[in-house]
């Protein structure tokens, strides 16, 4: 997807929601998107914040950016 020039990153706000189902939702949408689209996550668990980029490359991902800020966590993936 690309929008002037931009990728269009698809959305998927996980707090409230604890490891390992998080990476397993993420898991879902990654799997449906098309090659080379960004999946955009925002967690507020710690333990999910270190162990999807783990899981996300062991599955052939790659990790774009982690970023925390205040609690809040914000991973870019691309498919």
């Amino acid at each position: 997807m690309e929008a002037r020039g931009k990728t269009v990153a698809v959305r998927l706000d996980l707090r409230g929601v604890k490891c390992p189902l998080n990476w397993a939702r993420a898991k879902v949408r990654l799997e449906r998107m098309a090659r080379g689209e960004v999946l955009e996550l925002t967690l507020d668990d710690p333990r999910g914040a270190r162990d999807i980029p783990r899981a996300a490359e062991a599955e052939g991902y790659a990790l774009l950016e982690s970023t925390a800020r205040d609690g809040i966590f914000h991973l870019r993936i691309e498919r």
